[in-house]
């Protein structure tokens, strides 16, 4: 729903990133208050794995004009994992646990403040040429104290990558995120999504309904336990938030069994 800039603070002499919202929403509501939301969300974050937000402002129409409204963020040097892997195809297993990872960390601050991202997804995860990655886009988070940003019934997030508790209706979680990117690390490994379909609605009704075809023999024993974990459909089976992600991916970086981070339920 944004355009994004490249600017340069002309105060502090440092080049940003400035996220416009698209003409069309700038008088709308509803995407307004999402297109706050994200500057509120993204501002009350701070960590290296995290875009930082440094300004937001509206500037009302006037004389017939548009209505603006933008954001000025932290300028990420690289590309989204999403272009990365449509360019350059499956990741390492190594490289995965390494993407998982910091975005598991970033997810892991938002969850301590009592946010739930809602909308992890390759092309919200920027990987600079360091391999440093940072996550954008909290145009959607929830919080327990947040406006709400849908009437009743309406489902956020992107259907590729929605938890199957969201895909319902139901209540965003931490596990809700450790899921997505689950999803995520999938991909990675795959080049290709879990699941797909002619529409939203088909792909939403997977999530729900259907398991993700089982990833290569040739992987680690360790990564694959891990994207299972993940993507468990059921909440209290999953590994339960950022934290618990980087746990478990510590686990199978030093070869360990998952057994300690695992949730009871699996047995």
């Amino acid at each position: 729903m944004g355009q994004v800039w490249r600017g340069r603070d002309t105060l502090l002499g440092r080049p940003v990133a400035i996220k416009v919202l698209r003409s069309e929403y700038s008088e709308d509501p509803t995407f307004l208050a999402r297109f706050r939301a994200e500057a509120t969300h993204a501002a009350a974050l701070s960590h290296p794995n995290i875009a930082a937000v440094y300004d937001y402002g509206e500037v009302p129409a006037d004389d017939g004009g548009e209505h603006l409204a933008y954001l000025v963020m932290e300028l990420v040097e690289g590309e989204p994992l999403s272009t990365l892997l449509r360019e350059e195809g499956p990741l390492s297993p190594e490289d995965t646990l390494a993407v998982l990872r910091q975005t598991a960390e970033a997810l892991a601050e938002a969850h301590h403040v009592g946010l739930v991202h809602r909308d992890v997804k390759p092309s919200n995860i920027l990987v600079r040429p360091d391999e440093q990655v940072k996550i954008t886009d909290f145009g959607i988070a929830w919080s327990a104290g947040s406006v709400p940003l849908t009437q009743a019934g309406q489902v956020l997030g992107t259907p590729q990558y929605l938890s199957p508790e969201l895909a319902v209706g139901g209540s965003p979680s931490p596990a809700s995120d450790v899921y997505s990117l689950g999803l995520v690390g999938y991909e990675c490994l795959t080049g290709e999504p879990a699941f797909a379909g002619d529409n939203a609605v088909a792909v939403a009704l997977k999530q729900v309904n259907e398991e993700p075809a089982p990833l290569p023999e040739d992987l680690p024993p360790g990564v694959r336990e891990l994207v299972d974990v993940a993507v468990a459909k059921d909440p209290d089976e999953r590994l339960p938030n950022g934290d618990a992600f980087v746990a478990a991916i510590d686990r199978v970086q030093a070869g360990r069994p998952l057994d300690d981070v695992v949730p009871s339920t699996q047995g």
